[in-house]
């Protein structure tokens, strides 16, 4: 992986005063969602109905 490159990358955001976004870790594929409202916020694997991590096929670019 070229070192320029960001680790994560944000696939979906909406809000402004509480943000939901989903970011997709660059070497894994796997899927985090992230929340914050006011001073506070939380950072979670994404899950499927088996308990397991979502992952996107990461695609060298």
């Amino acid at each position: 992986m070229a070192a320029n490159k960001e680790r994560f990358e944000k696939t979906y955001s909406q809000g402004a005063m509480n943000v939901t976004e989903i970011w997709v870790d660059r070497e894994t594929g796997v899927n985090y969602l992230y929340h914050a409202s006011g001073y506070s916020g939380g950072l979670t694997p994404l899950l499927d109905r088996e308990g397991k991590p979502i992952i996107t096929t990461v695609s060298s670019r």
